[in-house]
């Protein structure tokens, strides 16, 4: 098939080399001439698996928009929907709760409504960008035309790793109220993967994604929280626990997100919670768990400052890792920036460096702050391999949430989620 992708940031454009790459002729549109410039430099200053590799060798061509419409026959809209900066997850929530910004999306759909009217032609337009349950019906479908045959098919996605998590995602996701349009787009990912496709209403579409999301949140946030507890109870382990836990798969479902570590992060998890929990404000539901789950990440997040303070006491702390998951440069939503933020406002003496962001080492990130003491208190951010290789002097302390980094002769590691032995 032809296929066009109005929007070429970090979602559209590894998705559009994917598709490229499973023989379909791609189309690209975008508003900003950088992604233009990344795509015709074949690279991207962002790590993505996969994403430098396919461009390399890709034909993906930029047309204007109304070549790309004419062109394609079938369109996917990948264009944002943000959040206000306020609500990304690296401060404290603000006591407001608020939906997304569909400005751009109302404004993209209008543009291709509009270009679609003056051909006359029905094509398939695809939206994947996240919005709340009712959106597409009360703010997009109002701008569009007899011309623009809709579906929603949001992605479940993560940043860094894209490519692969849409090519064998867990299903395929995707609302339509016309059949010709879910017939279409089965028989167009037939081609790509054999995930499930679970054809449903628009409404349904739009809340089982900002759901799915949400229910990682929960279940990050839960395990967090026993984390805590086992760093409180003697002889307990968190590892051992969530072991137990990822062994029963019939009641508990998977292992995944499970392990005791820092709070969830990346440009979706915190701000579609927030969001969730506006709706459930809006809709006057009776108890707004949403809400609950976002104050465990804070609370969560002002334990682990004060914890870094009191090991620390007056030495430097140095929060390693700024990116929101390991092997990635991406720092949207990140954790460790997070606790960052907050422990600045009690001590000036911390910093933070990421191998996979910052363009030095770590002795070179030390000499520039004049960071000379022996005996420095690290926190592990990001569970980046990295740090198992990094040398650490003797007299420093490690805070550590994943428990992976290995005992070395001079050196407290402090593991987060192991109670004291009973002796």
């Amino acid at each position: 098939m032809k296929v066009g992708f109005v929007g070429l940031g970090k979602l559209g454009l590894p998705v559009a080399l994917a598709v490229e790459s499973k023989g379909h002729k791609v189309y690209g549109f975008d508003i900003k001439k950088e992604i233009y410039d990344q795509i015709k430099n074949r690279k991207i200053d962002y790590k993505e698996k996969h994403a430098n590799d396919l461009l390399k060798k890709t034909k993906i061509e930029i047309v204007e928009l109304k070549k790309l419409i004419n062109f394609s026959d079938i369109i996917f809209v990948p264009i944002q929907t943000p959040h206000d900066k306020k609500y990304e997850g690296i401060n404290d929530i603000p006591k407001t709760r608020k939906d997304f910004d569909y400005t751009y999306l109302v404004n993209g759909m209008k543009m291709i409504s509009k270009e679609l009217k003056k051909i006359k032609k029905k094509k398939i337009v695809i939206i994947i960008s996240t919005v709340l349950p009712g959106t597409i019906r009360k703010k997009i479908l109002p701008v569009t035309n007899k011309y623009t045959q809709v579906g929603y098919n949001p992605f479940f996605i993560a940043m860094g790793t894209t490519i692969d998590d849409f090519l064998f995602s867990e299903i395929i996701l995707f609302g339509s109220e016309n059949k010709f349009v879910s017939d279409k787009a089965k028989e167009f990912y037939k081609t790509l993967t054999n995930s499930p496709f679970f054809e449903t209403t628009i409404e349904n579409a739009e809340l089982i994604k900002v759901v799915y999301n949400t229910f990682i949140s929960t279940k990050i946030a839960f395990i967090n929280s026993i984390a805590e507890m086992c760093h409180r109870l003697q002889n307990t382990s968190i590892d051992e626990v969530t072991r137990a836990l990822s062994l029963s798969t019939k009641r508990i479902i998977s292992p995944s997100y499970m392990r005791g570590g820092m709070g969830d992060g990346g440009g979706c998890h915190p701000r579609d919670n927030i969001a969730m929990s506006y709706l459930a404000k809006r809709h006057n539901i009776s108890f707004n768990i949403f809400e609950a789950i976002m104050l465990q990440r804070q609370k969560y997040n002002h334990w682990l400052a004060k914890l870094c303070l009191k090991e620390g006491k007056k030495s430097p702390i140095i929060i390693l890792g700024k990116s929101f998951k390991p092997e990635t440069n991406i720092v949207t939503g990140s954790p460790s920036i997070y606790l960052y933020n907050s422990l600045r406002k009690k001590n000036k003496n911390v910093y933070i460096w990421d191998p996979e962001v910052d363009n030095e080492d770590l002795d070179n990130f030390r000499k520039k702050n004049k960071i000379n003491n022996k005996k420095i208190c690290y926190f592990i951010g990001t569970q980046h391999k990295a740090f198992l290789n990094t040398k650490f002097d003797r007299g420093s302390i490690i805070i550590d949430p994943f428990r992976y980094i290995k005992k070395r002769e001079g050196v407290k590691i402090i593991e987060i989620g192991e109670g004291g032995k009973i002796k």
